[in-house]
Parts: structure tokens; sequence; C-alpha cells
């Protein structure tokens, strides 16, 4: 790596523990390697949940646009109507 900064970071002993096996297996090269991995993780993590609440907002914002709100059950039960009556008429 032709830029790298050298920082410490304190793990539990199960963490350090693992990072230890993964090296000696040959999974990761160095601990470095687990770090990086472990560091892009999360950042495409927190990207991800960043899009998920625009997302949500984005769908808040529609809800709201559409109009009041309406009872689940009274709009479950006009649907339920208008499909009972368009069997009626199918097999007639």
């Amino acid at each position: 790596m032709a830029n790298v900064e050298k920082v410490s970071v304190a793990l539990t002993p199960e963490m350090a523990a693992m990072m230890r096996q993964v090296v000696e297996t040959g999974e990761y090269a160095s601990a470095s390697e687990v770090m990086r991995e472990a560091l892009r993780d999360w950042k495409f993590k927190r990207a991800q949940r960043e899009r998920a609440i625009e997302e949500l907002g984005r769908l808040w914002d529609a809800g709201v646009a559409s109009g009041p709100p309406v009872d689940g059950e009274e709009a479950f039960s006009r649907m339920r109507s208008k499909l009972e009556a368009k069997t009626a008429r199918a097999t007639q």
C-alpha cells in the first residue's frame, strides 16, 4: 500500500482470536487486510442503511401526499364487496 496510516485498535479477546485465526489459516494475509475488509463492509452497510432511510422518507411523503388515511378494515371490506360482486356476475 502506497499511502497508509497506522492506527491502533482495541478488540475483545474473542475478536482478536478470530482475527488471528483467519490470518493463520491463510484466509487473509494480515490483520490489516481483515480490518480493511471489515471497514469496507461497514461502509457498504452504512450506505445501504442511508439509502433505505431515504426510500422510507420518499414512501412516507408519497403516503402523506396520497390523501387522508383510510381505515384498513373499511378498505378491505370494500375490496371484498367489489370482488364478490365481480365473481357473482362472472358465474351468472
